[in-house]
């Protein structure tokens, strides 16, 4: 076997994001193949299969999920006020979800969103995971 194939993967590894999205770039125009094309899609040739798997790699994450991870107790009664803000809840669900973390607070949010809340949370005094 030639070690053309192995050489040029290692090579592919070493690539920084803005490098591979030129990479992709200069292929789809080489090849003339268009790599906005699903991965999944039944008739999609082998070939240009690494190429749709380089341009998932480069995109970004837009939906987070906002966990509650952890509440110290001297300051749970400020995340409580932030938590029934952010959720819209009543006084009891808050008070659930600050009493038995970690508890997820929103799902599928925007990153500014999720941002804030975080920034919000930790400010109090409390931990948060974004997923």
């Amino acid at each position: 076997m030639s070690n053309k194939i192995p050489n040029l993967i290692e090579e592919l590894k070493s690539l920084t994001l803005l490098e591979a999205a030129e990479l992709v770039s200069e292929i789809e125009k080489v090849f003339g193949v268009d790599t906005s094309i699903s991965v999944s899609t039944a008739n999609m040739s082998l070939a240009s299969t690494p190429v749709a798997a380089v341009v998932e790699a480069v995109e970004e994450k837009t939906q987070f999920d906002v966990i509650l991870d952890s509440v110290p107790a001297d300051k749970k009664i400020a995340i409580l006020k932030i938590v029934r803000n952010v959720t819209g809840l009543g006084l009891k669900e808050s008070k659930d979800i600050v009493d038995n973390v970690p508890k997820v607070l929103k799902e599928s949010i925007s990153k500014e969103e999720s941002e804030t809340i975080k920034k919000e949370i930790e400010a109090a005094g409390g931990k948060i995971l974004l997923k």
